[in-house]
């Protein structure tokens, strides 16, 4: 049996109703106030940020753990790597 639960942040941002940007600038301002380690999920109905927050993921060198649908939104799971 495959584990399929998804991780339990330590931080959650709804950004839920809101638009490109915005949902990529709370997770940056988030992932700066986490401890490395941390996972910061960040729920948004922005379609953008599926693209938008893995690409800054990898290039900001922390850790895209998954991205989760939900009822009408998702559940964008990072892991803050240093």
């Amino acid at each position: 049996m495959t584990d399929t639960a998804i991780p339990t942040p330590t931080v959650i941002i709804d950004a839920r109703g809101s638009y490109c940007p915005g949902p990529l600038m709370e997770l940056i301002r988030a992932i700066r106030e986490a401890d490395v380690g941390d996972i910061v999920a960040v729920w948004s109905s922005d379609r953008g940020s599926l693209t938008d927050i893995p690409k800054w993921v990898e290039k900001a060198g922390h850790r895209l753990i998954g991205v989760f649908p939900d009822d009408g939104f998702a559940q964008i799971h990072v892991q803050k790597a240093r």
